[in-house]
């Protein structure tokens, strides 16, 4: 990241969440005002491509980590691709320890490196589809979309768990984080021979298209005014969610042109109208009560 601002000048950047050390692929960067809007595309659907070695159980539940047992595959590609249908939909998955995510205030990754397990509470996650890209067993080729929070590593784990020969993720690379897609991502490489401007154009993605992602609540001039002064518009609603969240609405301008990210709230007994909350108000609406130029 530190690259990526200073050849970006731009030193408030974020990023969307990196990948596992052994992983390759998008990593979504943030830039200026659109570093308020990183939520939003968190939760987003992901794609990954991979890699399992079936016979192999280790404690990261990729070959980075210590073996634990090695067992014979018996199962050919029938087996494997019909206990791989257990893995799509909506599932409960039990995060690994070695992940970032906290339990009592501590990183599980830095109690695993202790050497000490806690319990972890499963999370629902959903995988949209499992696809073959190829086997020779026992290594097989996949592409996996699935949630925001889904851990591919615990899918190949548990895929091997089921078959009963043990499996660890072998590669992983990301080449999708909706609506971002890998094709327009530059190599780290390219930050040092593009200028800033040339970066930018490649592979940036304007915020009002990056917000295509959410339902838009299109605000006349008096409204979209208003936002930018605090106000909460009254809106007319058609199929737009109620209550969603803070970011669960994007609010535009009659251009098309984010203002601002909120939620909508019942109005009344009114069930056509609803009251327009912003939340995270960009920069350009509070100045102008307009989208920027």
């Amino acid at each position: 990241m530190v690259k990526v601002r200073r050849r970006l000048r731009s030193p408030g950047a974020g990023h969307l969440g990196t990948l596992d050390p052994a992983a390759s692929g998008l990593l979504i960067v943030a830039l200026g005002a659109a570093t308020r809007a990183i939520a939003v595309w968190q939760g987003g659907e992901k794609t990954y491509e991979g890699t399992i070695l079936f016979g192999v159980a280790t404690d990261t539940q990729d070959l980075q980590g210590e073996v634990l047992e090695r067992r014979e595959v018996t199962a050919d590609e029938t087996a494997v691709r019909a206990a791989a249908t257990a893995f799509v939909g909506d599932l409960d998955q039990v995060p690994p320890m070695v992940s970032a995510l906290k339990v009592g205030g501590r990183r599980l990754h830095r109690l695993a490196r202790r050497g000490i397990t806690v319990d972890r509470v499963a999370r629902r996650v959903r995988v949209a589809s499992w696809e073959w890209l190829g086997f020779d067993l026992p290594e097989a080729r996949f592409r996996v979309r699935c949630s925001g929070g889904t851990y591919v590593r615990t899918l190949a784990h548990d895929l091997g768990a089921a078959l009963g020969c043990g499996a660890a993720l072998k590669a992983l690379r990301r080449t999708r984080s909706e609506p971002f897609e890998i094709e327009r991502a530059l190599a780290p490489r390219e930050l040092d021979t593009l200028a800033p401007e040339a970066a930018l154009e490649r592979s940036g993605v304007p915020l009002d298209r990056a917000l295509e992602v959410l339902p838009a609540v299109v605000l006349d001039e008096a409204a979209a005014a208003s936002v930018g002064a605090g106000g909460r518009p009254v809106v007319a609603v058609s199929g737009l969610p109620l209550g969603g969240g803070p970011r669960s609405v994007v609010l535009r301008d009659g251009a098309g042109r984010a203002l601002a990210l909120g939620e909508l709230a019942p109005h009344g007994n009114d069930p056509a109208l609803a009251q327009a909350r912003p939340h995270v108000v960009f920069p350009w609406a509070v100045r102008t009560g307009r989208g920027p130029a």
